[in-house]
């Protein structure tokens, strides 16, 4: 919905129908669709309470589903295992690209069957795939995406060439720039 203080008459109004709004994609904000079953690994894209665990970043596999809140257990950090609520919630996108505001009211939640290194840098994970497309020339980067991994036999790496073959090697960057001045 466009906020009040927004809203406008005539010729917007019109060009700004439910489908636009829906297919808007923007920063601070979940796609419009989110499409879960009991069993789906998410992640929480809002902090809503430390004390209990859910902070932006935790990773949750879904346990009941109902129309405003759904139920998960926490799958990663201190609060492993605990059953928790995850409320349907107002977000206003942060997006400065947009000439206008709106909010959505839907779950800060986003399907996660693969994440970023930065998003898992503190956790412990029992399986970690890496897909090297490119050269890792962040050595902190791949330190941090390898080393999630709890047991060395669920590591799996796959590295590919220019022509998108795997390959057995990658090469290692380094800038000589970095170490002028030093």
């Amino acid at each position: 919905m466009v906020c009040r203080s927004e809203s406008s008459e005539g010729l917007l109004a019109d060009v700004h129908t439910p489908e636009f709004f829906n297919g808007i994609r923007a920063s601070g904000i979940p796609n419009h669709s989110l499409t879960l079953k009991v069993g789906s690994p998410v992640m929480l894209l809002r902090n809503i309470d430390h004390s209990h665990g859910l902070c932006s970043g935790t990773r949750l596999i879904v346990t009941k589903l109902a129309e405003h809140v759904i139920e998960a257990k926490i799958s990663t950090g201190d609060h492993t295992g605990n059953r928790v609520l995850v409320p349907r919630m107002s977000m206003t996108p942060s997006d400065p690209r947009l000439s206008f505001k709106f909010k959505r009211k839907q779950f800060p939640l986003m399907l996660s069957y693969a994440m970023t290194i930065n998003k898992s840098q503190g956790q412990m994970l029992s399986h970690v795939g890496l897909l090297l497309k490119k050269p890792a020339f962040v050595h902190g980067q791949l330190y941090v995406a390898a080393s999630r991994v709890s047991n060395p036999k669920g590591l799996k790496i796959l590295i590919c060439n220019e022509l998108g073959n795997s390959c057995n090697s990658t090469t290692n960057v380094v800038y000589k720039e970095v170490f002028n001045n030093l």
